[in-house]
């Protein structure tokens, strides 16, 4: 096996051999407690299949790393991806995207709360003739309040985004591909894949999928990075929050005009008095918080413009190990 460098977006690394016709695409990070495990699920549920895993690690700081080169090592499937620091869970998909060369790509969280059994479903839909197949997670195996919040960033996305979606935190979905050709080609810096996919998709469709109880680790969205992934999906995908402010404030200032003419005419006929000065002190208040809001979210879109305009990489590959690997100076 040969480790091969590159960046990001960029060629897909040189397999031998004839490129299978499913790709699973898992993102890693600190999983060292089910890789092997996920290994097993994933090969029994493609038993019979032509199939290839990219297992792509995410800055893991455990162990994770040397167990997917073991994997690598050991199975002829596995193609094991070293990111050069933590990107994120979206941009390591994309990475896998980079170098998946099945027909149909399915990407699947690392975790098992998705089990690997669904994946038939998934490519079922994928042969009918869907270029997206999306999931909701039945009878969701999570706490009560990553659920709540869960709820609340669909809901606002959905309405933000007009793309109609149950679910865009379950990973298990599946992508022709032409679908993530297209995604890897925009290569944008607000980088959610799921809603990247709605807005290439074609002939999209949503299954219901089981959901597990997570069996060991812990989960790497907090209730609080949820809400952050959220209000980045909905800054970066659409116009609709700042229109919201926008309007927001017409209001406001509508009504402290009508207030103001209230007050002044309170005061020709109850004559003065300062009982009220709390009163303009909560009305200040409210205004100033609805101003810090609106300052907020306009900084976020200037922040988003000059992220566009560096190009940073999405990400970087730092190294690719598998068995079909051709050596690099082999590919010269």
């Amino acid at each position: 096996m040969s480790p091969y460098s590159v960046g990001a977006p960029g060629p897909r690394p040189f397999l031998r051999g004839a490129a299978p016709e499913i790709s699973i695409v898992v993102p890693v990070f600190n999983e060292e407690a089910t890789l092997h495990e996920l290994y097993d699920a994933v090969a029994a549920a493609l038993d019979g299949e032509s199939w290839e895993i990219v297992l792509v690690n995410d800055g893991s700081r455990d162990r994770s790393r040397e167990i997917l080169h073991e994997l690598a090592a050991e199975h002829s499937e596995v193609v094991a991806v070293e990111l050069a620091r933590n990107f994120g869970q979206h941009p390591a998909v994309l990475a896998g995207f980079s170098i998946a060369r099945g027909r149909y790509i399915v990407t699947l969280d690392a975790d098992l709360q998705n089990p690997p059994s669904e994946i038939p479903r998934i490519l079922a839909e994928l042969r009918s003739g869907h270029d997206v197949v999306g999931s909701v997670r039945e009878n969701r195996q999570d706490p009560w309040l990553r659920k709540q919040v869960s709820a609340m960033v669909n809901t606002v996305t959905t309405v933000s985004m007009g793309v109609g979606m149950s679910d865009y935190g379950c990973m298990l979905r599946g992508y022709s591909r032409e679908v993530t050709d297209e995604i890897i080609e925009l290569a944008e810096q607000s980088m959610f894949i799921p809603a990247l996919a709605m807005m290439i998709a074609r002939d999209p469709v949503e299954i219901h999928v089981a959901h597990e109880e997570r069996g060991r680790g812990e989960s790497k969205y907090s209730p609080l990075k949820l809400m952050r992934l959220g209000f980045d999906l909905i800054t970066g995908f659409s116009l609709l929050p700042i229109q919201m402010v926008s309007l927001t404030g017409v209001l406001v200032a509508l009504s402290g005009i009508a207030f103001a003419a209230f007050l002044m005419v309170r005061r020709f006929i109850v004559g003065p008095e300062s009982e009220g000065v709390f009163t303009l002190f909560a009305i200040l208040f409210a205004f100033v918080g609805v101003l810090l809001l609106a300052v907020g979210l306009v900084g976020e879109y200037v922040g988003r413009i000059y992220a566009e305009v560096r190009r940073r990489p999405v990400y970087r590959i730092r190294e690719v190990v598998a068995q079909s690997m051709t050596p690099p100076q082999e590919t010269r």
